[in-house]
């Protein structure tokens, strides 16, 4: 049996291993075709691992943070300046042309994929896996480059990117992964950008965390986090923009004919991109709050530092250390001046006493100020009230499955407009809850308070009550989607009929 695992596993996975190291052969397959610069003291050896990386850095550099496509023009200029740099070349304009060429040839293959053939011992033949690091488009005539997914995975797979945000870079790779259809593959990078905001709300926190104990330690931390990551959130958030719009334009493509598999990588990616555009909301809030919180912090650490009592041991221990006796008369005077006596009149106390106060000497009572660091901006308000509402109409649905055991969306809709009126179609919470419970064919409310598949299922596990996750933990129920179209006020949707399992 081990033996047979082991031969499965070699032979199973053998395939998927080869595409995931196809990023890696174009790379090595350049570093061995050498090339070589004329100089004064001889032929200089051209570094082509360096030149890839350099090129591919530039590359993602104008595509994603200047949102260009780049020109041979502009390679040439950029590899002209990286040679005479570095390799400190003098050259003719037209050599220097040739050269860069030759190089720039040897990154694109002149134009062709990088070629990689194995053997599948599932299909028991060989098969060939073709790949580029940088791709042409021709827009108006012109011809220009941009760097592939597999150059930016090849890449991220080198060093972490510090001097950029690896979110933006990230979503580079998403963009082109969905723009090819790679569904499962957006998946995957939408993961990795989630970890990074996790990273970096944890990052947070720990500034937080210093600011409570070392004030100056703590805006330190506040500092850098703000400088190497707020930076950066005005173009994540157009990066999110347009995944946003090419998840959606693949989504509006579907119909009853798409691939089961696609249809279910698409949802699956509007979930997870859902869920990182607002995890990158609650960061960007939550940075704004960090600023504040230290700006709090220090004028709290200044209000500690004017102290309004004197600790003579302290002072005489100070004196002791630096050998300044002297330094005592400026301790001392202060005592040894003459006491002065200050008495009034008895005749006073009447006076003082029903004296009437000028409203002009009246002091101003002066509130300091507390950061409310449990402030809720409005559409906060607004994703916890869509999360109740989504709660609230799933609940009405398992109610009416707890009595009946078939259910159809006109008769939903119906109990709905008793219970709430006919506004409930007026509010665009309804015919979203109905997307997301669309989501799954089936459920079952048991398994669905053990572990949450989708967006919805977290909002009615998290909005219901003790009760209610007793009451109705044995219903399970699917959904059965008809040919006939509803009609809701001036839209329609697909009738859906609910039956209990």
């Amino acid at each position: 049996m081990e033996k047979y695992i082991l031969t499965n596993d070699i032979i199973k996975n053998h395939t998927e291993r080869m595409l995931n190291l196809r990023k890696f052969y174009p790379f090595f397959s350049i570093l061995q075709s050498g090339i070589s610069a004329p100089s004064e003291s001889g032929d200089v050896a051209i570094d082509m691992g360096y030149i890839t990386l350099a090129v591919l850095r530039y590359l993602i550099n104008e595509n994603n943070f200047n949102e260009r496509e780049v020109t041979r023009p502009e390679v040439r200029r950029f590899l002209a300046e990286i040679l005479t740099r570095d390799y400190e070349l003098t050259m003719s304009k037209s050599e220097m042309e040739n050269l860069t060429d030759s190089i720039f040839d040897k990154l694109t293959n002149g134009g062709k994929a990088f070629e990689i053939s194995f053997f599948d011992p599932a299909d028991r033949k060989t098969k060939i896996i073709r790949v580029r690091l940088i791709e042409a488009n021709v827009h108006e005539s012109e011809v220009t480059y941009s760097i592939t997914e597999e150059g930016i995975e090849f890449y991220l797979s080198t060093k972490e990117m510090k001097d950029e945000s690896r979110i933006s870079t990230d979503q580079l790779l998403l963009e082109k992964l969905i723009k090819a259809e790679n569904y499962s593959g957006g998946i995957d990078v939408i993961s990795r950008i989630n970890l990074e905001v996790s990273s970096l709300h944890k990052k947070r926190d720990e500034a937080v965390a210093l600011l409570l104990s070392d004030v100056h330690a703590g805006t330190a931390a506040v500092d850098d986090f703000m400088a190497s990551t707020s930076r950066w959130f005005e173009e994540e958030r157009k990066s999110f923009t347009k995944s946003r719009e090419l998840v959606d334009k693949a989504a509006s493509r579907l119909d009853r004919s798409s691939n089961g598999k696609a249809v279910r990588d698409i949802t699956r990616l509007e979930t997870l991109l859902k869920q990182a555009i607002d995890n990158h909301s609650r960061l960007i809030k939550a940075s704004a709050e960090l600023s504040r919180f230290a700006d709090e912090m220090v004028s709290r650490k200044k209000m500690q530092i004017l102290r309004n009592t004197f600790d003579f041991e302290e002072a005489l221990s100070s004196l002791e250390k630096v050998d300044a006796p002297d330094r005592l008369a400026a301790l001392i005077s202060p005592l040894l001046t003459p006491k002065c006596e200050k008495s009034f009149q008895i005749s006073m106390i009447d006076s003082i006493v029903l004296k009437k106060i000028n409203q002009d000497d009246v002091t101003e009572k002066v509130e300091h100020q507390v950061a409310d660091l449990s402030f809720r901006y409005e559409d906060e308000i607004l994703s916890e009230q869509t999360g109740r509402n989504f709660a609230m109409l799933f609940r009405e649905l398992l109610e009416r499955l707890e009595k009946w055991d078939k259910l159809t969306l006109r008769e939903y809709n119906a109990i709905l407009e008793m219970k709430f009126t006919g506004d409930i179609y007026k509010n665009r919470d309804y015919f979203a809850y109905l997307v997301h419970l669309s989501e799954k064919d089936n459920y079952s409310i048991r398994g669905m308070l053990e572990q949450q598949e989708t967006f919805l299922e977290e909002l009615a596990v998290k909005y219901m009550s003790d009760t209610d996750k007793e009451r109705f933990a044995d219903i399970r129920f699917r959904l059965v989607f008809g040919d006939e179209e509803v009609a809701i006020e001036e839209s329609s949707v697909t009738d859906i009929t609910f039956e209990r399992m």
